[in-house]
C-alpha cells in the first residue's frame, strides 16, 4: 500500500530515506524491494547488534549483505549521502535507542517513551524526502507492506534540539502507534519499552 510514490522517486533518481521500526519485518521489505522490484536500497545498521543476521545474509545472499551501511564508522554518513545523491533509497529504523545517543521523550500508546533523535537529525541533514515503511506479517507467507510519505523535507535547526526535533520525533511515534494498533502482535520488543 502506497509504494508507488517511492518507485516514482527512484525513476526520477531522487534519493529517499525509508524509515521503519521493529514492527513486522523491515528486512522482508528490503529483500522484496531489491530482489523483486529491483529497487536500489541500502540500510543503515548497527553491526554489533545485528552481527548474526549480517553473517547469515552474507552466506545466503552476498548481494543483499553488500547493501548494509554500518552506523558509527568514519564514512557512514558519507556513504548515506552518496547513495541518496545517486537516487537510491536508504532505510533505517527509528524506534530503538542505544547508549550515548541523543533521545526524545514522546507520548506512545498512552505513556512516555524514549525514541532516538538520530533518524530525524539525519533526515534534516541530508534534506531527502522521508517515507515511513512497515511490513506487517499477516500469517503464512503473507506480508502487508505499508508506505506513506512522512515528509518532503524534515526541517530542524542546526543545533538539533528544541520544538522542531520534538515535533518530528513525536509525529513518527504517532504513526508507529497507529500501525501498532493495526497489527499489535507485529511489534517486537524484548524489554520494557517505557522504562
Amino acid at each position: 500500500h502506497g509504494a508507488e510514490p517511492i518507485s516514482e522517486r527512484v525513476q526520477r533518481r531522487q534519493g529517499c530515506l525509508l524509515l521503519g521500526s521493529h514492527l513486522g519485518s523491515f528486512e522482508i521489505m528490503r529483500t522484496l524491494g531489491i530482489e523483486e522490484a529491483g529497487l536500489p536500497i541500502s540500510v543503515l545498521m548497527y553491526e554489533d547488534n545485528a552481527a548474526k543476521m549480517i553473517e547469515i545474509a552474507k552466506d545466503l545472499n552476498p548481494k543483499l549483505a553488500s547493501t548494509i551501511i554500518p552506523i558509527g564508522t568514519v564514512d557512514s554518513m558519507l556513504l548515506v549521502k552518496e547513495k541518496l545523491d545517486q537516487g537510491q533509497l536508504v532505510g533505517l529504523l527509528g524506534d530503538r535507542t542505544l547508549k550515548r545517543e541523543k533521545i526524545v521523550s514522546c507520548s506512545f500508546l498512552g505513556e512516555r517513551a524514549i525514541f532516538p533523535a538520530g533518524p530525524m537529525l539525519l533526515a534534516a541533514t541530508v534534506k531527502a524526502p522521508v517515507f515511513l515503511c512497515f511490513g506487517l506479517y499477516r500469517g503464512g507467507n503473507r506480508y502487508e507492506i505499508h508506505c506513506e510519505l512522512f515528509a518532503e523535507r524534515v526541517d530542524i535547526p542546526r543545533a538539533g534540539s528544541g520544538q522542531e526535533l520534538q515535533h518530528w520525533v513525536q509525529r513518527y511515534a504517532e504513526r508507529l502507534e497507529h500501525y501498532c494498533r493495526v497489527a499489535p502482535y507485529n511489534w517486537f520488543n524484548f524489554y520494557d519499552f517505557w522504562a
